[in-house]
């Protein structure tokens, strides 16, 4: 999942380096990533009205199903 999410990211920033994505697990055993991109690529990343950040969502929770698992996107 963290390496769909760097793609993810990496395709619709400008500064591809600034994309960071860390992998954890919490207290319910569900997968957690957070994103975190440039402040500038920000805007890129959530989208008007937060469409954008949705469908990231959308896309790792198809992925994550395929799986049984449970994962949660953090956008920092």
């Amino acid at each position: 999942m963290k390496e769909l999410v760097e793609v993810i990211a990496k395709a619709l920033v400008s500064n591809p380096e600034g994309v960071i994505v860390k992998e954890s697990e919490n207290d319910e055993g569900e997968t957690v990533l957070e994103l975190t991109v440039d402040p500038a690529d920000m805007g890129k990343v959530i989208g008007k009205q937060g469409r954008i950040a949705k469908a990231i969502r959308s896309v790792v929770k198809a992925a994550a199903s395929r799986e049984d698992k449970h994962v949660t996107l953090e956008i920092q």
